[in-house]
């Protein structure tokens, strides 16, 4: 593979489990290289070695919520050009806000979404 063929790789925390398969299946059949982990801790320690393209971060998780990890995030120089998607429950103005206001790219919440508008979302994201 040259550099161009490079497969894309997606950091993806999220505690449930079913959802989580569901959607990494997807991302992987679409040809990205996908992490999965349950939750913020071990997904910040793994972040470093792996130099992810794309984060996709739930908010409420067991240990360290979302918006820990986002805080965190910026102090991984790694890290640096990834584009993060935080998708969430919350749907709240503020959710987003404070979401956006740690760095997120994109808000979705889960209850108004397809997975082909997840994909979507993702494509456009990372322009590919």
């Amino acid at each position: 593979m040259d550099d161009k063929q490079k497969k894309l790789k997606i950091l993806y925390i999220e505690d449930d489990h079913t959802l989580a398969t569901l959607y990494k299946a997807r991302m992987q059949a679409e040809g990205f290289d996908v992490r999965h982990f349950p939750d913020g801790e071990s997904a910040l320690q793994a972040a470093r070695g792996f130099r992810p393209d794309l984060i996709i971060v739930d908010l409420m998780m067991p240990s360290l919520s979302g918006y820990d990890v986002l805080d965190n995030l910026h102090s991984i120089v790694e890290l640096g050009a990834a584009k993060i998607i935080v998708m969430s429950a919350l749907s709240q103005p503020e959710d987003i806000e404070k979401a956006k206001s740690l760095g997120a790219d994109d808000f979705i919440v889960k209850s108004q979404v397809t997975i082909d508008d997840v994909m979507g979302r993702i494509h456009t994201l990372l322009a590919v």
